[in-house]
């Protein structure tokens, strides 16, 4: 009893502080309770159904009851298993799903309520088939299920619905939500549904109503069941395939590959399986209600939808039209997705630097939007080669009309493929001189020295001189000049110089500091120093310290300390010289 107290606290400061990540250990309790609750009451009903055949009890008529009991064991089994190991009420702990104690106690109760009603259900339609009920008790039936399944619906939806409104009022950090902008969409989808179902009910539709909430129950299951094996898949993947692993320890040891491609192999494989299990739920998704087809029929939708309908080859119907909307909205859902899986999980794990990052991250992005409307406009008919044809049309009106957009566009590429500046970069453009913050294809944005930012045309980078400080290496160079009297010490004075660079703790031993005699001009001997720094950055702070410390120096050696000796020449003009 004192564990499981501790361990339901240690639940409850988990989904309240936040976690890191799911654990590979409770993906795999969670499949593991699913697993023991389907197979046990499966096991269960086959062996009582197999002891009264065996004892011959029953006629033979009543076999489809018998197999009926079985599958409504298998499979009412299989979802309390899926709704215990999403709620965990009693061992908050391991629990994987966002939700907190009052929620798992308050939803619990309704997946044995579903178990029950899918039970009775798979019982009550054999019994039926057995007895050769009538048609007037099939639609009771029929009418009743629909009933129950709209009441347990509409339950959930209320439950939920008090539980996100009871979070949302709390604010501040115990503020824990349940679900986010897409579990408010599901929950008006359900409603509608619901509402749909029970007015088709009031009316007599009452298949439709039944086929109707039971395609709502059959995918709230599936997703229950698409979240656990998503979540377990992920973990595994994740958790195999990282670099602190022994498999990676053996592969880098064995074969000499990076540690970060076995971190990308991971995020990388778990993508491709999650997106495999999502297609087999979409599949999966119509199959028990006649759609049929299974898995693979979704490359087929998909196909179908794709092509709209066409008159004299464009589709102008306004389903085609919507169609179109559609496809460029998933498509531009998709690219978004996709787009943060990458940003956040596979990139940050990759050897590229912030600015190759960047670059990777907006070309991605702008060849994803490119296909997602180039998918949209096959939608409508519209095929390569007339978008082809279109862009040639349009290409006398961008040359002239669009011609700085196109210019910075273009140029934009260039930076983020050939990357003459990178992000972090200090450039100076002009008498500007700053970091470079951010590059897109249409501009760079370099922050100046005041914290304001100046916003550069992509073309004036590439066709305009830039002075990049950080291209070559992070180093900053410091130059000194000064002057002393011919009469003084110039050994002592170079050999003071020197002293001043090494006191000043950040320059650069190697390169070293150099003194040189750059000249002799009017009774003074001039001297120009230089010393490096790590970044140019710090050349000026620098340059102040190592010019207090020589300054300190040649007080105490009594030398005068002059300022650069100035040329000043008399140019005559030539055309009042040969003037009469």
């Amino acid at each position: 009893m004192r564990q499981r107290l501790i361990a339901r606290r240690a639940g409850q400061r988990f989904l309240i502080e936040g976690a890191p990540g799911h654990d590979m250990r409770r993906s795999a309790f969670a499949l593991w309770r699913v697993a023991v609750g389907t197979v046990a009451p499966l096991l269960a009903a086959v062996a009582f159904v197999q002891g009264l055949r065996w004892s011959g009890l029953l006629p033979e008529r009543w076999t489809d009851l018998l197999e009926a009991v079985v599958a409504a064991a298998g499979f009412g089994g299989y979802v309390a298993a899926v709704a215990g190991a999403l709620t965990m009420r009693s061992q908050p702990s391991w629990r994987i799903a966002s939700i907190d104690d009052d929620a798992a106690a308050r939803l619990r109760p309704l997946g044995w309520i579903l178990t029950a009603l899918a039970v009775v259900g798979i019982m009550w339609d054999a019994f039926n088939r057995t007895v050769g009920a009538s048609t007037p008790a099939l639609v009771a039936t029929q009418a009743t299920e629909a009933l129950l399944h709209v009441l347990l619906i509409g339950g959930a939806l209320t439950i939920v619905g008090r539980l996100r409104a009871s979070r949302a009022s709390l604010g501040g950090a115990e503020q824990v939500h349940v679900g986010g902008a897409g579990v408010g969409l599901l929950v008006l989808v359900g409603w509608i549904a619901v509402a749909t179902a029970l007015v088709s009910l009031l009316i007599g539709f009452i298949g439709f109503s039944l086929f109707l909430v039971q395609v709502v129950v059959w995918g709230m299951i599936l997703s229950a069941s698409l979240y656990l094996l998503m979540t377990a898949v992920d973990d595994l993947a994740t958790s195999v395939f990282v670099r602190d692993s022994r498999l990676a320890s053996t592969l880098t040891g064995a074969l000499g590959i990076r540690a970060s491609a076995i971190d990308q192999f991971g995020v990388l494989l778990s993508a491709v399986l999650r997106i495999a299990l999502l297609l087999l739920g979409f599949g999966l998704l119509l199959s028990p209600f006649g759609a049929g087809g299974g898995p693979m029929a979704i490359f087929g939708r998909l196909g179908t939808l794709s092509q709209g309908v066409e008159v004299g080859g464009v589709a102008i119907s306004p389903g085609a039209v919507l169609r179109g909307i559609a496809v460029l909205l998933i498509g531009l859902a998709l690219v978004r997705l996709f787009m943060n899986w990458l940003e956040r999980r596979y990139l940050p794990i990759t050897d590229l630097d912030g600015s190759g990052r960047n670059s990777v991250s907006l070309v991605a992005r702008y060849v994803g939007i490119a296909i997602a409307s180039i998918w949209a406009l096959a939608s409508l008919g519209i095929g390569v080669e007339r978008i082809a044809l279109l862009l040639s049309a349009l290409s006398v009106g961008i040359g002239f009309g669009l011609q700085a957009i196109t210019q910075n566009f273009v140029s934009g590429l260039i930076l983020l493929a050939e990357r003459p500046i990178k992000i972090g970069d200090l450039v100076r453009v002009g008498n500007d001189e700053g970091d470079v913050r951010r590059i897109s294809v249409r501009s760079t944005e370099i922050e100046l020295a005041d914290h304001s930012t100046l916003i550069v045309p992509n073309s004036e980078l590439i066709t305009k001189s830039v002075l990049n400080k950080t291209l070559a290496g992070p180093r900053g160079r410091i130059q000194i000049q000064f002057s002393v009297p011919l009469g003084a010490d110039a050994e002592q004075a170079r050999t003071l110089a020197l002293a001043a660079f090494a006191g000043v703790p950040g320059v650069l031993d190697d390169p070293a500091p150099v003194a040189f005699v750059d000249s002799i001009a009017d009774g003074r001997v001039l001297f120009n120093c230089f010393g490096h720094v790590a970044s140019p950055r710090a050349a000026y702070p620098m340059r102040s310290a190592v010019l207090l410390a020589l300054l300190r120096d040649l007080r105490a050696a009594r030398i005068e300390l002059g300022a650069v000796p100035q040329r000043l020449e008399l140019v005559r003009d030539p055309d009042r010289v040969h003037a009469p």
